[in-house]
């Protein structure tokens, strides 16, 4: 401990660039305490199995007991270390002893990137690693390699390091994974992971584990590590083929790998298979209860397959955001949380809870064998189910229209989320607009669909799915385990959203509709204000679009609607709330349109300014507002200057201040206020 905390002292300090001195000493104190400081657990856990032998009493076997099994899970840190970069790095690091042309996800080139490959993994040696080749290293990919190296050499060597690459559609990005790792030393160490989470990949997985397998290397590194590790994303997945596609192809896809370990020879490897999801519904995290959750991301059925198969699974899964903080919050639910997930892993026959009769299941279909659900049984109804459902969502996420939906002031309702801005700026100095869904991540997409009303990740496609087989649909339901707790997702998401709601949204961004309010009222100074913020609207041009993707929405919503009669309405409280805030971005919008006009400011006009106030960017325009009308005095009043006084043009805007530009912020920060009040009401803590 005292070897740790004198390499602590030294260690480069986060968010700091360190020098490359710093750099030199905290190497040196890495490698000349490295013996003292420790860097496996092994010595650790048997001196603790001695010391559960040795204490005295029970409380005491069980305060050590727990600590050594979270050594044994943990190996000497507090979790398990994770990496994460883009298949494309990985192409990139390997580009420099690999001399090909092309894509490797290109068809075109797949077999030649294949064989390249396998030639290099033929003849790989490995290099030393020290601080001062990390330092130097600029590829993205090679230096997380070094990094790991270090890592394990220095600071803790017990478990292997799991290495996420997302974006992986080749096998290719596999193997040149494992020659970087063995090029480093560290192939034993690291479980080089694949993550699934776009439609291609979900579509395409098997074929890049495949062509990675068909490699007698990659067979070898597999047999040799004992584990192959696989991530699937609900929160990417959810939104580009729907929430409800996404489970059923992700367990396809958990089916087929169960498949390939058994006629590959491999059912010795064990499958880990990490489950990630956000925090509500739209990101795959199941709204009824934690049973239904873990079951929604595990099913039952898979789980039997495996162990019919005789493989070894490793289930794991993530709690995100305070939802999942909120599950671990106080004694009694964590220990309530724990029981679940155990029921879970060790399928302990307990009883489902009442908590939620609204979605319950027959009785016939609770007590159904896994092996006799209908869903399996009738594969035809679910391969063409999903499949019109990811067909429908694939169009909506290319359709402008729900790019503008999301981007035009969606963002604006939300605090930021993560460690990256929604979207790019613009040259006036705002957000840009957001062209397509891919500019923004996961978690705001899924979060400002909440804040509009209509949950279309969770909702869209499943009315023309159902629509093609309704009685089948209907007998789904009521029969299937699988899918019935599928579709009660569905019901939550139904129950918050509304597509009047959805409609009042669309409306207020549609300069037709505020030039007919002015032609209905008899206030002349209201009918100024809605013509100039009906002309703002008409500049952005995005009622086409929207009107188009309302029709879409809403003809697939009544498709559902007449499938499914009994989905429960938005409630009246919900209702308000949206209603409330609309009313608050209006009056926003009639105050913005009284600033004062001003000579262009950091290039941005007062056109431009009112456009960014329509799209709910207030932080930005009160920022450049102060300093375009100052409220501060004239620094230089009271000064002598030693000669007669001249004219002072610097005037104070205490005016604007106090009649604009306060109450707008006040306006938007309850704006703000009840679209966390709306989280709460939808069930998306954080």
């Amino acid at each position: 401990l005292a070897a740790v905390n004198r390499q602590l002292a030294v260690a480069p300090r986060l968010g700091d660039k360190p020098s490359l001195e710093a750099v030199h000493r905290f190497a040196l104190a890495l490698i000349i305490e490295r013996e003292r400081a420790q860097t496996d657990s092994g010595a650790l856990l048997a001196g603790l199995a001695g010391a559960v032998t040795a204490a005295e009493t029970d409380a005491d076997r069980r305060r050590i007991a727990v600590l050594r099994s979270g050594i044994a899970t943990h190996g000497l840190s507090n979790a398990l270390p994770h990496f994460r970069l883009n298949a494309s790095q990985i192409h990139n690091a390997v580009r420099r002893v690999i001399d090909l042309e092309g894509e490797p996800a290109d068809a075109a080139q797949r077999r030649s990137h294949l064989s390249a490959i396998h030639t290099l993994l033929n003849d790989v040696q490995p290099v030393a690693v020290d601080f001062g080749a990390l330092a130097a290293e600029r590829a993205s990919a090679a230096r997380l390699m070094m990094t790991i190296a270090q890592i394990l050499k220095h600071v803790d060597g017990t478990h292997p390091v799991r290495f996420l690459i997302a974006e992986t559609e080749t096998g290719y990005t596999l193997l040149a994974a494992l020659w970087l790792a063995r090029h480093y030393g560290i192939a034993d160490k690291l479980e080089i992971t694949p993550l699934f989470e776009t439609a291609s990949a979900l579509e395409q997985g098997i074929r890049v584990l495949d062509d990675a397998l068909r490699n007698p290397h990659w067979r070898r590194y597999l047999k040799r590590i004992g584990r192959l590790t696989v991530q699937f994303g609900y929160s990417d997945s959810g939104r580009y083929v729907g929430q409800l596609a996404a489970t059923f192809w992700i367990e396809r896809l958990r089916l087929r790998i169960t498949e390939m370990l058994v006629s590959n020879g491999l059912a010795d490897v064990e499958l880990a298979i990490f489950d990630t999801h956000g925090e509500s519904i739209g990101r795959g995290a199941h709204p009824t209860s934690l049973r239904d959750r873990l079951a929604y991301l595990a099913p039952e059925d898979a789980r039997a397959r495996n162990q019919k198969a005789g493989i070894k699974v490793r289930l794991e899964s993530s709690f995100q955001g305070t939802d999942g903080y909120l599950l671990f919050g106080s004694q009694a639910i964590a220990e309530a949380s724990i029981a679940r997930v155990a029921e879970h892993v060790y399928a302990l026959d307990v009883a489902e809870d009442d908590a939620f009769p609204d979605y319950a299941l027959s009785d016939a279909a609770e007590g159904a064998d896994a092996a006799d659900d209908p869903v399996y049984a009738k594969t035809d109804f679910a391969l063409e189910f999903f499949t019109v459902v990811r067909q429908d969502m694939e169009a909506l996420v290319d359709d402008p229209g729900y790019a503008a939906l999301l981007g035009t002031f969606g963002p604006g309702l939300i605090d930021r989320t993560g460690s990256r801005p929604v979207a790019r700026q613009s040259d006036s100095g705002g957000p840009a607009l957001i062209t397509h869904p891919r500019q923004m991540r996961a978690i705001p997409n899924n979060a400002i669909l909440q804040q509009l009303g209509y949950l279309a990740n969770s909702l869209h496609g499943l009315g023309r799915a159902a629509g093609r087989a309704p009685d089948l649909f209907r007998d789904m339901r009521r029969d299937s385990v699988r899918f019935s707790r599928a579709f009660r997702l569905v019901q939550h998401a139904a129950s918050v959203g509304d597509l009047d709601v959805l409609r009042a949204y669309i409306d207020t961004l549609d300069p037709a509709v505020w030039l007919e309010r002015a032609r209905r009222t008899q206030k002349d100074g209201r009918r100024e204000e809605l013509i100039v913020i009906a002309g703002v609207l008409d500049r952005l041009d995005l009622a086409p679009n929207l009107r188009r993707l309302f029709g879409r929405l809403t003809t697939d919503a009544l498709s559902l609607q007449a499938a499914a009669p009994d989905l429960r309405k938005m409630s009246v409280r919900l209702t308000l709330l949206h209603a409330i805030r609309l009313a608050l971005i209006h009056r926003i919008w009639f105050t913005a349109v009284h600033i004062p006009g001003f000579r262009p400011q950091a290039g941005v006009s007062r056109e431009q300014l009112l456009e960014r106030f329509l799209r709910l960017d207030i932080d930005g325009c009160l920022k450049l507002l102060d300093e375009i009308f100052p409220v501060t005095p004239d620094p230089t009043l009271g000064l002598n200057f030693g000669e007669p006084a001249g004219p002072r043009d610097v005037g104070t805007y205490e005016a604007e201040h106090s009649g604009l530009f306060q109450p707008i912020a006040k306006m938007f920060t309850q704006v703000r206020e009840i679209s966390g009040m709306i989280q709460h009401e939808v069930g998306a803590f954080g």
